[in-house]
């Protein structure tokens, strides 16, 4: 039986291309973006938040059996959107659509992190989005724009974690988990990757155990198993994507 799956930022990159894949497994999609999709909205408003759970109640009435929260941006100019988009537009869409997840006998979600969430940074800023506070969040921002995407990153993850398991997630069949790609060949890193000086620093950031940068369709095929795999035991994990950047950064991390 075909399943109805949510991606936000479902006009390029990775969820477009795990948005293709999705139909081609026979899933009816529902994109949602900025521009060329089902429901556009922006979501680093109020309003174009509120858009996205109005118009998904819409078109999905009976509920979605899995959603994708995978909208993102790594802009040093735009700070306050990047932090708005990576992480208050994450859990935004994700609670604000689990009431139509639980419509689902199998509902999943997923969000996509970063290896950049394993870099340090503005702990301020992180600990200013786990408590809710987007004003602040969005000032601190400002004052450090270098480390918005990793700590937009890290602060997803963290509130991956600590959400998951609770009685509202996997507590009421809800099952949430989590990527954390590398370094991906797309629209949005395609400059940085003709940068000489950007290659040189990457390596240092992200060092890898293979050759070659991820393709979209590459983290496409563990998205699409996690928005539908059948058992009910994975819960709450962070899956690297990364061609072993975090073992080899955190080696002795278990």
């Amino acid at each position: 039986m075909a399943r109805t799956v949510l991606i936000t930022g479902a006009a390029s990159g990775i969820c477009q291309a795990t948005a293709d894949a999705c139909r081609a497994a026979g899933d009816r999609v529902i994109g949602v973006d900025m521009r060329d999709a089902d429901i556009v909205a922006d979501l680093t408003t109020a309003e174009g938040r509120a858009t996205l759970v109005r118009e998904a109640e819409r078109l999905a009435p009976d509920g979605l059996d899995a959603v994708l929260a995978g909208a993102g941006l790594s802009r040093a100019d735009m700070p306050r959107e990047t932090v708005g988009v990576n992480y208050f537009g994450a859990v935004a869409t994700l609670e604000g659509l689990r009431p139509l997840l639980a419509r689902s006998a199998r509902p999943r979600a997923v969000v996509i992190c970063s290896t950049a969430s394993i870099l340090q940074g503005n702990d301020q800023l992180v600990e200013a989005c786990l408590s809710g506070d987007e004003a602040a969040a969005l000032d601190l921002a400002a004052t450090a724009p270098r480390s918005v995407y990793p700590d937009s990153k890290r602060a997803i993850a963290k509130w991956l974690r600590r959400t998951a398991g609770s009685p509202e997630w996997a507590g009421s069949g809800i099952l949430l988990n989590g990527v954390g790609p590398g370094v991906v060949e797309t629209a949005m890193t395609a400059p940085m990757l003709k940068d000489p000086q950007m290659i040189e620093m990457i390596k240092l950031s992200n060092p890898m155990a293979v050759e070659g940068y991820a393709k979209p369709e590459e983290i496409a095929e563990l998205l699409v198993f996690l928005l539908g795999y059948t058992n009910h035991y994975l819960v709450g994990q962070l899956i690297f994507i990364d061609g072993g950047t975090d073992v080899i950064m955190r080696p002795d991390q278990v």
